[in-house]
């Protein structure tokens, strides 16, 4: 804004009408004392001042404008029509002036150096405004760089208290710090400490460094007074929210537990020899006694067979008419019978043992061939089976058979006095490898349960069941060897599935199979 200081009025519009023609802001005044009342409230960028004045000259006016903070960088131009010898002007110069005219006055001209002096105070302006810019952000950057003086030091602080070697670097990647233990492996703070020749973490640092992240690596450095090289675990981490400023490194002493380590693996090692050797044996040992059980079988059935053959041709032929010999020999006769069961389901037990190849069979195929082994017995009782659709499971199939052909025998024997048997088989998909596993479409476990509405057992004895040669019953009341379902378990287990059964006393039981729709890899064959 432009301000006229005249204490005619009839000079004062023509020069506004100039001025506001080239587009200036411009205020007046009629007096000194008004025109001094102006400049304390408002900012002139100009002020056009008439030398002439009662009460107060322009020189007086200059003169008090100066002394205002506020218009230290507005420019004067002395006007005058009457005062033009030199002594005015030097006069109107050093009482703050820029310029001294005389009147008439060009308008164009007048114009012209008004103008420039605007533009030359708008300048001052910016670069005053620049000037308080530089200077906050000079004691903003001051007062940041002595924060990160303290916070640095403090950093130190904690970096020597430290039993692991530490140091900073900057984002150039020169060392500015390091604390005392750094000088066990290197002589200088400059120089990083020699580590193994083997051990290549140049290359990778390098790469971590320029991307920013973080950097992990075990190192064997050198110490210096021993020559020693000891493994240490290096971690570099960069400290900054975008761009690292700095990093913070530290080696952390790992030579004992890499010792430890080195001895656990080499007592693994000897272990795992030692048990693969105790393995080898184990499987030996366990040839041998098969070839033992199969032989001792058979020895011992042949005379169990002659047993039985003599003992049946002397009730034939001599025993006819002495019901007391007829009584003894039958039950010699039904002791040798299940003596030869013990024996044949003796040696079914160790055989679960012998190698087998699984594969894929569909268990309603292989329960149908099963059924027609009972045929006789389940016309005698009357019995009902029924059996729902049954997926194809990755098995050994006569295993399984073996499983199926136990827990149906038991449910046709142990069934109730006077009620015809009703034995049902049915499947579902199950999501875990759990008795109570949750059903899914797409499980890949299988649940298989027999049911029967035989006489049932107490549960509390739900443990003793899978154990072989134990019984629930008496041998006089139900026949059997006591290890059918011992058998059954052994069998499940070899498939890695799972075995178990819900009962109560009167009310049947309920027997249930878990078992993998597909065999897990390295499983093609049990043994």
């Amino acid at each position: 804004m432009i301000l006229i200081v005249d204490d005619r009025p009839e000079n004062i519009l023509p020069l506004k009408k100039i001025l506001e023609l080239h587009r200036f802001t411009v205020d007046s005044a009629e007096s000194g004392e008004e025109a001094l009342k102006k400049v304390l409230k408002n900012a002139y960028s100009v002020i056009i001042l008439d030398v002439q004045m009662p009460d107060m000259d322009g020189f007086e006016v200059a003169t008090a404008v100066a002394g205002f903070g506020k218009a230290r960088d507005t420019s004067i131009i002395f006007l005058s029509a009457v005062n033009t010898e030199k002594k005015f002007i030097t006069k109107g110069y050093t009482s703050g002036g820029v310029d001294y005219l005389t009147k008439p006055v060009d308008p164009d001209i007048l114009a012209l150096k008004v103008r420039t002096l605007h533009r030359l105070y708008m300048q001052q302006q910016e670069l005053r405004t620049t000037q308080d810019a530089l200077r906050k952000e000079v004691e903003v950057r001051k007062q940041a760089q002595e924060n990160l003086a303290a916070q640095m030091q403090q950093l130190q602080t904690v970096l020597a208290s430290l039993p692991q070697i530490a140091f900073t670097m900057t984002d150039e990647g020169t060392i500015e710090y390091a604390n005392q233990h750094w000088f066990r492996y290197s002589p200088e703070v400059s120089k990083f400490p020699v580590s193994h020749p083997d051990d290549e973490t140049c290359q990778d640092w390098k790469i971590a460094f320029a991307e920013g992240v973080e950097f992990s690596r075990e190192v064997r450095l050198k110490e210096l007074t021993t020559g020693e090289y000891r493994y240490h675990l290096l971690r570099i981490i960069p400290v900054g929210p975008e761009t690292p400023s700095r990093w913070i490194g530290t080696f952390t002493d790992i030579q004992a537990q890499k010792q430890a380590s080195e001895e656990l693996e080499e007592q693994v090692n000897l272990r795992t020899s030692e048990l693969m050797l105790k393995n080898t044996e184990l499987e030996q040992t366990n040839h041998e006694l098969q070839q033992f059980t199969w032989v001792v079988s058979h020895d011992l059935k042949e005379p169990l067979r002659k047993i039985q053959l003599l003992n049946d041709t002397i009730k034939e032929r001599f025993m006819k008419d002495n019901p007391d010999a007829v009584y003894y020999l039958d039950r010699s006769i039904r002791s040798s019978a299940r003596m030869s069961l013990l024996i044949n389901d003796l040696l079914a037990y160790s055989q679960i043992s012998a190698p087998e190849v699984f594969k894929t069979t569909n268990l309603n195929d292989l329960l149908n061939d099963l059924l027609l082994d009972f045929d006789d017995l389940i016309s005698q009782k009357q019995a009902v089976v029924q059996i729902d659709p049954l997926p194809a499971l990755d098995i050994v199939p006569t295993r399984i058979r073996q499983v199926f052909q136990n827990l149906i025998s038991n449910a046709l024997k142990f069934a109730r006095e006077d009620v015809p048997p009703v034995i049902t088989i049915r499947a579902e998909l199950i999501a875990t490898k759990a008795i109570d596993g949750e059903p899914s479409e797409i499980g890949p476990f299988c649940r298989i349960t027999v049911q029967d509405n035989g006489i049932g057992f107490d549960e509390k004895f739900l443990s003793r069941i899978f154990i072989i040669f134990q019984r629930l019953h008496n041998r006089s009341t139900y026949e059997g060897t006591g290890i059918g379902l011992a058998i059954a378990k052994k069998n499940i287990d070899k498939h890695h599935g799972l075995i178990s059964a819900r009962s109560q006393p009167g009310q049947g039981a309920s027997f249930i199979l878990v078992l993998p729709v597909v065999q897990p890899i390295g499983a093609e064959n049990i043994g």
